[in-house]
């Protein structure tokens, strides 16, 4: 009886390349001018989200309230409509604490070219 030969296929392996992207430049920081800077009631004065950041680091809870209570939350108001950043406007607005506000804040900051 004839044998069969069975062929065998063959499988060129090929290794896969990895894409690489360049990351999207971040938005730019938004400076406000003096008109529209931020006036914080222990004095300080706040011009851009670093600052904002920097100020909520060493806050008082009952400054923090001051500008932060009974549903108006000055911060978010001015982070929206002066320094045109919605989103984090929007988390500010559910931050309880300077820390919590801070933490939303340098969140927010990854997004920028600093």
């Amino acid at each position: 009886m004839p044998t069969k030969t069975v062929a065998k296929k063959v499988v060129k392996k090929t290794t896969a390349t990895k894409k690489t992207t360049k990351k999207a430049a971040g938005k730019l920081l938004v400076y406000a001018d003096n008109s529209t800077s931020f006036w914080v009631n222990d004095g300080q004065i706040l011009n851009n989200l670093v600052a904002l950041r920097d100020a909520f680091s060493s806050m008082r809870p009952d400054v923090y309230k001051y500008h932060a209570a009974l549903g108006q939350n000055d911060f978010a108001n001015w982070v929206e409509a002066v320094l045109c950043d919605g989103e984090c406007a929007a988390d500010l607005r559910k931050a309880k604490t300077p820390s919590s506000a801070m933490t939303v804040v340098v969140r927010h900051l990854k997004s920028y070219t600093l």
